[in-house]
């Protein structure tokens, strides 16, 4: 078993949020009770309510149940994991309402150590970052103050800005109270262990790392399809969209993942430098190339939902070309395809290969049938498969594609961490390789700046509930 962590702190700011009760009370009561929590800690939630302690731990003890129910089986180790639960009362925007958090942290034994080391999670409206980040440095509670002894950690959720502009303000303002190795920018996709794989797949088998460049690689494509639509998050959707939402993050993660050179070494610095150049690198998007590089969408009936204005031109769906200006990649299209309320739910990466230079069994058009491709199944199922044509039974030479597939579920016995699981313990031992890097996030911003200022105000296509999304949208894949 990996050595156990340093007893800590975790602060939990938005205490009575939809993330808080599906992922991280959850994910840290698994984590206590599979023995990867050192042997003192404390769970700290902030919120606006007035709740007691008491009130915090039965209100825990409720959203398990309803969004976790397999997992509180026996009282006794949840009995055990309440008594490391407390509250705060705290008005976000009040840096004096601060004081009362610093006491609380403060109300513990040196010996323990456990205020010493402290994890924040916002898991907060984004808006509220940089206020209580600028809170907690004057509070005395940030990760810069050298009298605190241990660590300060802060795990931040998507979307780090609206835009390149107000993302590095937000950099700058994290900087002034936390260094960049203690900021830890959450993608809960890359703690997703098909997303973990990719890496591992690509530069540790000699089969595919030869064949990972524009000589061999005819296109890729990444989809990302949920078959609901936005749900209770009109007023967040309004204000974000899909293209913040979903590829600045999301699918320029994987895109990067899948584009990366090898890095020198597995440290997280070396590993994120190799993805920082990837996106640095991404071709960016103007007026001129926007009508066949670019289609948005807005499923029919977006504008009744709550919150959302009943004139929106907020994107629900987007099908983008991206092209990666550098020698291994150069003139590669990367296809990503991202939407809500479409058919299906699904994660899929497909690398499709080039087709032989002879195809002496059919047609040549048969050979798109045929060709080979490398398939990453992300959700609902995590799987990879290989596709290659193989001959019909019977007297002619007819080919079908094929499947080799490993399965994640057949494959392996034990039962993997979600990527809550994974990512906080990673955020807790300090390994930063899957979170993701200012510079990082930059880029990102500035791709997603250039598509919108393509498409100059563009209202986007509608299209039918579980469709495959405007129907303007297989021109981008010609």
């Amino acid at each position: 078993m990996q050595e156990k962590p340093d007893n800590f702190t975790a602060v939990i700011f938005g205490a009575n949020s939809d993330l808080a009760a599906r992922k991280l009370y959850p994910s840290l009561y698994e984590l206590a009770q599979w023995g990867h929590l050192p042997d003192e800690y404390r769970i700290i939630g902030v919120g606006r309510s007035a709740l007691s302690h008491e009130d915090f731990r039965a209100l825990v003890h409720e959203k398990l149940v309803a969004f976790s129910p397999g997992i509180v089986l026996d009282e006794s180790p949840f009995k055990a994991f309440c008594s490391r639960l407390f509250y705060v009362r705290l008005d976000f925007k009040d840096g004096d309402s601060y004081k009362d958090l610093y006491r609380e942290i403060m109300a513990v034994s040196h010996e323990a150590g456990l205020f010493e080391h402290i994890l924040y999670y916002l898991a907060t409206p984004p808006d509220l970052a940089p206020v209580i980040i600028r809170n907690l440095g004057h509070a005395g509670l940030g990760g810069n103050q050298e009298s605190c002894g241990g660590w300060r950690k802060i795990i931040v959720e998507k979307p780090y800005g609206r835009d390149l502009e107000t993302a590095r303000q937000l950099n700058v303002v994290i900087g002034e109270v936390f260094g960049e190795d203690r900021i830890f920018r959450i993608d809960h996709y890359l703690g997703k262990e098909p997303v973990q794989n990719i890496m591992v797949f690509r530069f540790s088998n000699g089969i595919f790392e030869p064949l990972w460049t524009r000589n061999y690689i005819a296109n890729v494509e990444i989809t990302i399809a949920e078959d609901f639509g936005i749900r209770d998050r009109g007023a967040f959707y309004e204000e974000a969209g899909l293209l913040r939402d979903i590829v600045q993050n999301h699918a320029l993660q994987l895109l990067a993942a899948l584009a990366m050179e090898p890095p020198v070494d597995l440290s997280a610095d070396s590993v994120r430098d190799e993805k920082a150049k990837v996106l640095r690198s991404i071709r960016p998007f103007t007026a001129d190339t926007a009508g066949e590089s670019v289609i948005l969408g807005q499923y029919e009936g977006y504008r009744s939902e709550k919150n959302v204005a009943p004139d929106s031109t907020v994107e629900t769906f987007a099908a983008l070309k991206f092209h990666v200006d550098n020698w291994r990649w150069k003139d590669v299209p990367f296809y990503v395809k991202a939407g809500k309320n479409l058919a299906e739910t699904l994660t899929r990466i497909v690398i499709t290969f080039k087709c032989p230079p002879q195809n002496y069994f059919g047609p040549a058009e048969s050979c798109s049938y045929t060709a080979n491709q490398v398939v990453f199944s992300i959700q609902p199922e995590e799987t990879i498969a290989l596709r290659f044509g193989a001959k019909r039974p019977g007297e002619a030479i007819i080919t079908d594609p094929v499947y080799m597939k490993f399965d994640y579920k057949t494959s392996f016995s034990e039962a993997g961490m979600t990527p809550y699981h994974r990512l906080l313990l990673d955020a807790i031992s300090g390994e930063q390789m899957n979170f993701i890097r200012q510079d990082s996030v930059e880029h990102s911003w500035a791709i997603v700046d250039s598509i919108r200022g393509a498409v100059n105000g563009r209202s986007p296509e509608l299209y039918p509930i579980h469709s495959h999304g405007p129907e303007s949208s297989v021109r981008i894949y010609s």
